[in-house]
């Protein structure tokens, strides 16, 4: 087996774009002091709006390619933090972009939403007995804010970690490994609001008109839920660009975005997470600075 670096960081996410605009600083941090940071996707995100009307012709209900245009766009951002393996479930294609809640596009054969978990989870599992993550990062069981595939992607990640682990499940996909700390990506409530106060006041700088809402934040919780800060400010031009790359889905404006209903949104550069598996790394109650905390791994060491 190739040597691999002490700290390995996995993050499973739905879409495209999902892992710039939730881990960005995160990935780019652990990517620059060493760690393997994996970047699983779940689906090519064919069923999203696109922004650019240049580039409308690729949607679903027109030409149906946007799938295969967001692969270079995850690639072009994992440039841009650092990172060097991505991969798609199962493979690219496997598991198609589901749609909104409550559409027909959650039913249509392959799409995510409709795939049996375990079969799904297999797919992870070895990706996770390969690559053998201290940690794992996804979504809360609402997927952050409730769309299908989001949804999916946690049970899919949760169920793969309680497989992997389980020495009589698929020996053919690897020796079983349990993953040490298990995450899922949130944002504490007291912070999303005050960042929320002072947007009205960026607006005439940007080419945003008007604002989003604490609602449209996915994973906002209660702050006493979140265990685990990430300080990425330094990474935060990294992050900017990663989401810049997903141009069909992202407007970027310095330290605001928009998706594709057009209403800013903050772009976060410290990151915030609520551990629900393994032990915290602190002795004192308050907050994880780093995903590793108390694994024994330094940063760097191989």
């Amino acid at each position: 087996m190739t040597e691999q670096p002490a700290r390995r960081l996995l993050l499973v996410h739905a879409h495209p774009d999902d892992e710039s605009i939730n881990n960005g600083a995160t990935m780019a941090k652990y990517a620059a002091e060493g760690a393997r940071v994996t970047v699983v996707t779940c689906t090519l995100g064919e069923e999203g709006e696109v922004i650019p009307p240049d580039l409308a012709h690729l949607a679903a209900d027109r030409e149906d390619t946007l799938g295969a245009h967001r692969i270079g766009e995850v690639a072009a951002a994992m440039k841009e933090v650092g990172v060097t393996d991505h991969r798609f479930l199962g493979g690219a294609g496997r598991y198609r972009d589901s749609g909104m809640m409550g559409t027909e596009q959650n039913h249509r054969p392959g799409a995510f939403w409709s795939a049996d978990v375990d079969e799904a989870a297999a797919d992870l599992v070895e990706v996770i007995r390969e690559l053998r993550p201290q940690v794992l990062v996804t979504y809360d069981p609402d997927g952050g804010y409730g769309h299908p595939d989001h949804i999916q992607a946690h049970r899919v990640a949760m169920r793969a970690v309680e497989l992997a682990a389980e020495p009589a499940f698929r020996a053919d996909l690897g020796d079983a490994y349990t993953v040490a700390k298990v995450y899922w990506n949130r944002a504490p409530r007291t912070t999303v609001e005050d960042r929320f106060r002072r947007l009205p006041d960026e607006l005439p700088a940007s080419p945003f008109t008007a604002v989003a809402t604490v609602a449209d934040v996915p994973g906002v919780t209660d702050d006493e839920r979140v265990t685990t800060e990430i300080d990425g400010r330094a990474f935060g031009a990294a992050k900017a660009a990663a989401m810049r790359a997903h141009a069909t889905q992202v407007e970027v404006h310095e330290r605001l975005f928009a998706l594709s209903n057009g209403l800013a949104q903050p772009i976060f550069d410290v990151e915030y997470y609520e551990l629900v598996r393994g032990e915290a790394g602190t002795v004192d109650g308050g907050r994880e600075t780093d995903l590793f905390a108390g694994l024994g791994v330094a940063e760097g060491a191989k």
